[in-house]
């Protein structure tokens, strides 16, 4: 009996330990970081983020189903877009063939809501899986997995996977493979989806269909005309080619085919785009130059953020002749910060702060305390997740 006392009191006594917050399997931002954020939060960061997936439980549904116009295929359910530059023929009476003016976006483009409803989806599910994660509310994660299921899985609203209408041009083609890079933002909806992987409201069911789902999308990516013209684009396109590929890669377990295509990338990426000085001859050879600049470095940063969920590393790769993901970084940031003055065209002029959340990123891998500062200056205006950011390089930074 006193042995027994002696037991109870012995166990009351030792201090009971916090269950330690899951690492949610996200590619785009750290999943150890985020289980540690969640365990010693920042409220102000916190906050943000609660205010942010509040405002999210009011948007959407998002439908391919919503556009008014049917695609050549015969079916709403199938994606479509107008390719962006393209303009009516002022030479024909019937406006075709349709003519390109780079950089100059075409008004029509906005009228087939695909895009539009695609980006808003992203944002809108990322934002519910940060606020469930770190937040625990399941009615973030219910509303998540309801825009899911619309766009994904509902038979009467999802879209068909493949994107073979995507950047039509009248008069030339239906859809071209540069219209893939209408889903680049894929990756970040798939941690959206990581992020609420633990609540009962995404049923096994659910995972079944996404992955299911996103095994066709991939299989059309790789496969199709459209998939490989794309996969052999030397410029941005095949930058966020390979982000968008490797991110559902990873999303789907297939880890090997992930590595190929990250290593592949320190040839078919880096070093035939980035110069030794850090500049991408391909990107400035567009009118609007410095965005299309960032735009590149941005693909590359969140290819490199993936690649190591399969063992490449992206960050510390210098090509023979010089070229790196830092010296792209390092060769845009003085005119960014207004120490250089930017002498290539761009018809609507430079704007520095869309350099902000590569920079935080590299911040984080570079261990910079400078490129903190630095993208401190530029993100005036940060929302939750370039908060979340911030704080992972400040937590870096004090792990040195």
């Amino acid at each position: 009996m006193r042995a027994a006392v002696v037991f109870v009191l012995l166990f009351l006594a030792v201090p009971v330990l916090a269950e330690q917050a899951t690492p949610p399997a996200t590619v785009e931002i750290s999943g150890v970081f985020l289980a540690q954020f969640k365990e010693h939060p920042n409220p102000k960061v916190l906050n943000a983020v609660r205010v942010n997936a509040d405002w999210a439980m009011t948007e959407g549904p998002y439908s391919v189903m919503n556009k008014r116009e049917t695609p050549p295929g015969g079916t709403k359910h199938d994606y479509m877009s107008l390719g962006p530059y393209w303009w009516p023929n002022p030479k024909t009476k019937n406006g075709l063939p349709y003519i390109r003016k780079d950089g100059q976006v075409n008004p029509d483009f906005y009228k087939i809501s695909d895009a539009r409803e695609f980006d808003k989806l992203v944002s809108v599910v990322h934002t519910l899986g940060l606020g469930y994660y770190l937040t625990g509310k399941e009615e973030y994660a219910t509303r998540a997995v309801y825009l899911l299921r619309t766009w994904f899985l509902n038979p009467a609203t999802r879209m068909y996977p493949n994107l073979k209408y995507a950047q039509g041009i009248p008069g030339i083609t239906p859809g071209r493979g540069i219209g893939i890079i209408d889903t680049h933002e894929m990756p970040m909806l798939l941690d959206g989806i990581a992020l609420i992987s633990g609540s009962p409201a995404l049923t096994a069911q659910d995972k079944a269909g996404l992955h299911e789902w996103f095994s066709q999308f991939l299989k059309w990516l790789v496969t199709s005309k459209n998939g490989q013209d794309e996969s052999n684009a030397k410029n941005n396109h095949g930058s966020w080619y390979d982000q968008q590929v490797v991110g559902i890669e990873l999303f789907l377990g297939d880890k090997d085919q992930a590595r190929q295509v990250a290593e592949a990338a320190e040839t078919k990426r880096i070093a035939l785009q980035i110069k030794a000085n850090g500049s991408e001859p391909l990107e400035l050879a567009r009118t609007k130059s410095f965005s299309y600049s960032v735009f590149n470095l941005e693909a590359l940063v969140r290819l490199a953020q993936e690649a190591q969920h399969a063992g490449v590393d992206l960050w510390s790769y210098r090509a023979p002749n010089g070229g790196s993901i830092r010296s792209a970084l390092n060769y845009l940031l003085p005119y960014a910060l207004g120490q250089k003055k930017w002498t290539h065209e761009a018809i609507y002029g430079v704007h520095p702060g869309i350099l902000a959340e590569p920079l935080l990123v590299a911040a984080i891998h570079y261990r910079d305390a400078v490129y903190l500062k630095d993208a401190e200056r530029l993100e005036r205006n940060p929302n939750p997740y370039t908060l979340l950011l911030q704080q992972e390089a400040e937590d870096a930074l004090a792990q040195q």
